[in-house]
């Protein structure tokens, strides 16, 4: 480890950045893609068209279609969600719980008729959001693997601070003509560097937002494993209630959808419907937050079966709860204007590269020197390097490529999808395994750009972007392409570098394992001027 303080801090930073380095680039990642999760997810239903806001009365007829869907396909749930149209995402968005180890149902509906939704079957951007912190496992083990992963990533980089004597002058220094190890190292310094703030902050928030879970004994002791009161008293949801028993008929839902939106300025986004058919029911509508850091939704609490107001929650949070919130508003920027939206991106993206080129430079540190076999321990992080860098990208074009091509009427099309995301992230971490080096990693590189370009032209022939409105600011998905396209130029910049880098490198291992002494008709120089 070393015997000062600095160097111990050295090898914290280094060993601590490889174990669990591979998750953070994909937390990293997928984390940055969710700051648009919304655009991501129109754009893979592209038979969405932007509406405009509903009116009370058109959002109380979604409400009713949707619990009438509901009431005939899920009477036995004892939770339903009724997401509402929304400007970007214009259906009736229906979830349902029955009981703990049940998968949950789900259904979309046109608001206008009732009827199941004419549109692709996707998960969207909500599959990159959940995969962020949950690694598409289990929620409970895949929180812990996060959480775990994002405490291990904090020390890095306090480690990686007091390691840093000079981290103002890093910040300016980017040795391009130097040795890969050099280059690789001023990478990692300037992306740590530019945006240590946001990496600090969204690492610190990330693992307060499930602070609960990961120390649940506070409330546990104090409430005795009753967290919905506990969060009912710190202001975060309305009062629970518990079911009677007995059956109940659920009252007519507009008026309540009305009368939430007549006391509420914010857009209503759903309904959230416990025990349905107990005489002790409740409606909550919950509305989108006001704009600010606190991610904090005002709700409206109906007795389901009066229809009567029971609980309104707007504001009032207690003191602690609102730091809480605050740090998920931060974590998440729901508060973000499109400027800052784009800065939180560009700073996710850094944080990529950071992780990336950390992971990079552990292995180009110890390559074998010229004559040298790669130690097992070497060529497996080398592989794993690739899979993360290229697959994991390469992985999220399949994503996309395959929401364009799978057939429309695919039964569990949005598990295919994922399914072609696994399946070329393993291929591409496979491929590298059978033979890592300069070699697979340009392949990879090379094939992660050309999926983004087949992603952009399987786009551009399949759906119909009215490029007449195109100058009027109507035409669809321009800036998701052109984001697409920015990625493939990227990759395949960074293959053609890695091809260029790599001709002189061979070159001079075949001169040096050139014969030493003279052939028919041929002159080898002896000596050092030969080597």
């Amino acid at each position: 480890m070393g015997t000062t303080f600095r160097q111990a801090m050295a090898w914290l930073h280094t060993w601590s950045g490889l174990i669990v380095g591979w998750v953070l680039l994909a937390v990293f990642v997928t984390g940055t893609a969710s700051y648009y999760r919304a655009d991501i997810s129109r754009w893979m239903r592209p038979e969405l068209v932007q509406a405009a806001p509903l009116s009370p009365d058109a959002m109380a007829r979604a409400a009713e279609l949707g619990v009438a869907h509901l009431t005939a396909h899920a009477g036995g749930a004892r939770t339903w969600f009724v997401g509402l149209p929304q400007p970007d995402s214009p259906v009736i968005d229906l979830f349902w719980r029955t009981k703990p180890g049940t998968p949950p149902g789900q259904a979309r509906l046109d608001p206008a008729t009732g009827a199941p939704a004419a549109i692709r079957d996707t998960k969207g951007g909500d599959f990159l959001y959940r995969f962020h912190f949950e690694l598409h496992m289990p929620p409970l083990w895949g929180r812990w693997i996060v959480g775990i992963c994002a405490m291990v990533m904090l020390v890095a980089l306090i480690s990686g601070i007091v390691t840093h004597r000079r981290i103002f002058a890093d910040f300016f220094t980017l040795r391009r003509d130097k040795s890969p190890q050099r280059g690789w190292l001023d990478a990692h310094n300037v992306t740590g560097v530019l945006a240590l703030p946001f990496h600090l902050m969204i690492t610190y928030t990330g693992i307060v937002t499930l602070a609960v879970m990961y120390m649940p004994w506070g409330i546990t002791t104090a409430y005795k494993g009753e967290a919905q009161t506990f969060f009912a008293e710190s202001g975060q949801i309305p009062a629970p209630r518990a079911p009677a028993g007995q059956p109940g008929t659920l009252a007519p839902i507009g008026p309540m959808v009305r009368d939430a939106m007549a006391q509420v300025s914010e857009p209503l986004e759903r309904l959230s419907i416990a025990n349905p058919r107990d005489a002790n029911s409740v409606v909550t509508a919950v509305f989108e937050e006001p704009h600010g850091l606190s991610h904090a939704h005002p709700q409206i609490a109906f007795d389901g079966v009066t229809g009567a107001v029971r609980e309104v929650r707007q504001g009032g949070l207690k003191p602690a709860t609102r730091t809480f919130t605050t740090m998920v508003g931060l974590h998440e920027a729901h508060f973000a204007g499109p400027a800052l939206r784009i800065l939180f991106f560009v700073c996710g993206l850094m944080g990529s590269a950071m992780v990336a080129t950390g992971l990079v430079l552990w292995s180009v540190a110890r390559l074998p020197k010229a004559g040298e076999r790669g130690f097992l321990g070497l060529r497996l992080v080398q592989a794993l390097n690739i899979g993360a860098v290229a697959g994991l990208p390469a992985g999220i074009a399949a994503y996309f490529l395959a929401n364009r091509l799978l057939p429309l009427g695919l039964s569990g099309r949005g598990d295919w999808e994922i399914g072609a995301f696994f399946t070329i992230w393993g291929l591409v971490t496979l491929a590298a395994l059978a033979g890592p080096g300069r070699r697979a990693w340009g392949a990879a590189l090379a094939a992660t750009a050309g999926l983004y370009l087949a992603v952009v032209a399987a786009d551009l022939a399949l759906v119909d972007h009215r490029w007449a409105g195109l100058f009027a600011g109507q035409a669809r998905f321009v800036w998701f392409d052109a984001t697409l396209l920015a990625l493939a130029g990227l990759f395949a910049f960074a293959a053609r570098k890695l091809a260029r880098y790599a001709g002189p490198r061979r070159a001079a291992r075949a001169a040096a394992a050139a014969p030493t002494r003279a052939g028919l008709g041929d002159f080898a120089p002896i000596g050092p001027s030969a080597r």
